[in-house]
C-alpha cells in the first residue's frame, strides 16, 4: 500500500455558524477512513486563529485551546504544508495533500478560504472561489439564477446603509415587492440565522436590523406557502443529482431553532413527490449547478409552490451541513452512496479539480 493521504479537516470559523461546524466536524472526523487518510483537524476559532491537534474538535466545544498548536497556511505554490506558528517564526507542522473545509457562512464558504486555497494551489473539497461567491450571496445568486431563466419567488436587495439610515424608506420597498408575509435575510448567511418571516411592519422593521447585524446587504423576499424540497449534488464537470428530500418543520418556517434544537421537524426522504416532478427538480439542481459553476458539492434548495405547484429555487449550500443526520447526505445514502464513500468521493473530486487547474498555463 502507499502512503497514506494527508488531509487537513478546517472547522469552526468567523461565522455565526461556528457551532454548526462543529457539529458537522465531528461527523466527518469520525466517518473518514483511518487506514487511507492521515487526519489534522484545524480548528478556526472566532477571532480566526488557527490550532491543530488531535484533540482540536474536543477543545473548541470546550471553549479552551491550551495546549493546540497555532497554526496556518501560507499562499505559497510549491509548499502543501500547514505551518507551525512561533514566536520565532514558522515551521513546518504537517503536509497537506487535500483540505477538507467543514466551515459553513462568513470566511469559510463565500470564496475567501477557497482563494488562499487557490494561491497555495492546494486541492480542496467543494465549489471554487466563483460557485462559492455567488452561491453565499443570496442577492447576486437570484440575478444569476433569473438570468438562467431559473424561477425565483420575487425580491429586492437592500444595503446596510440605508435601511440604518431610513427604515420606514427601507420598509416601503420592501413592501412593493408582494403582499406580506415576506422573508428577511443576512445576504450572506446561511443555517437560518438572522432569517425573520415578517407578517406586518413592525415585524419587517425587526427583521430588517435583526438582517443588518449580520451583514452589510440583506434580501427581501416574497414569503410562498411552499414546500421545502432539497437535492444534494455531487460532481465537478458531470455533476449527478440525488433523489429529492422535503423538510417538514416544526415551526412556521425552518429556522434555526427547528433546524438544531427541536426534534420535532421531519426529513421526508426521499420526497412525496410524482415521478416528473422528482426528474423536473432533479434537473433543475444540476442546471443550478452549474449556472454558479459549483464543483464536488452542493445542496439545492427549492421551494414548491402549493397553489401553482411550480418550483422556485430558494438558495444553493455549497458546504451544506454534514453531521450523519443532515440533508445532504441523507439524500445520498437514500440514492445508494453510503457517508464514509461519499467523503471518498469528495476527496477524489477535490483532487481532480486541483489536476485540472494545473494544466492550464499561466503565461504567454
Amino acid at each position: 500500500m502507499g502512503r497514506k493521504m494527508d488531509v487537513v479537516v478546517l472547522f469552526g470559523g468567523r461565522s455565526g455558524e461556528h457551532e454548526v461546524s462543529l457539529m458537522s466536524a465531528r461527523s466527518v472526523l469520525g466517518a473518514l477512513d483511518r487506514s487511507r487518510y492521515r487526519i489534522h483537524p484545524v480548528g478556526i476559532a472566532k477571532d480566526g486563529t488557527w490550532w491543530a491537534g488531535e484533540e482540536a474538535l474536543d477543545a473548541f466545544q470546550r471553549g479552551r485551546v491550551a495546549g493546540l498548536t497555532p497554526v496556518t497556511l501560507l499562499p505559497i505554490p510549491g509548499k502543501p504544508y500547514l505551518w507551525e506558528v512561533k514566536a520565532g517564526g514558522i515551521r513546518p507542522y504537517a503536509h497537506v495533500d487535500v483540505v477538507f473545509p467543514v466551515l459553513h457562512g462568513t470566511f469559510g464558504e463565500d470564496g475567501t478560504l477557497q482563494g488562499l486555497l487557490e494561491l497555495a494551489d492546494l486541492a480542496y473539497v467543494g465549489a471554487g472561489v466563483v460557485g462559492s461567491a455567488v452561491g453565499m450571496d443570496k442577492g447576486i445568486f437570484k440575478d444569476v439564477m433569473r438570468a438562467h431563466g431559473i424561477p425565483t419567488a420575487a425580491y429586492v436587495v437592500l444595503s446596510r446603509r440605508e435601511i440604518l439610515a431610513d427604515a420606514e424608506a427601507a420598509a416601503e420597498k420592501c413592501e412593493q415587492v408582494a403582499p406580506y408575509p415576506l422573508f428577511v435575510k443576512p445576504a450572506n448567511l446561511g443555517s437560518s440565522v438572522g432569517i425573520t418571516k415578517a407578517h406586518n411592519r413592525e415585524e419587517l422593521l425587526a427583521g430588517l436590523e435583526l438582517a443588518a447585524r449580520y451583514d452589510r446587504r440583506v434580501v427581501v423576499e416574497q414569503g410562498l406557502d411552499a414546500r421545502e424540497i432539497e437535492v444534494s449534488v455531487l460532481g465537478n464537470d458531470e455533476p449527478q443529482a440525488s433523489l429529492p428530500g422535503e423538510i417538514v418543520p416544526s415551526e412556521e418556517f425552518y429556522s434555526y431553532k427547528a433546524k438544531y434544537e427541536d426534534e420535532n421537524s421531519r426529513l421526508l426522504i426521499p420526497a412525496p413527490l410524482d415521478e416528473a416532478q422528482t426528474d423536473l427538480v432533479r434537473r433543475l439542481a444540476v442546471q443550478v449547478y452549474r449556472a454558479v459553476d459549483c464543483a464536488g458539492m452542493a445542496r439545492v434548495d427549492f421551494l414548491l409552490d402549493r397553489a401553482t405547484n411550480q418550483f422556485f429555487i430558494n438558495e444553493l449550500n455549497t458546504l451544506p451541513g454534514f453531521t450523519s443526520i443532515s440533508m445532504y447526505p441523507k439524500l445520498w445514502e437514500a440514492s445508494g452512496l453510503p457517508y464514509p464513500q461519499l467523503l471518498d468521493r469528495l476527496i477524489e473530486l477535490a483532487l481532480e479539480r486541483r489536476d485540472e487547474r494545473r494544466q492550464l498555463r499561466r503565461e504567454k
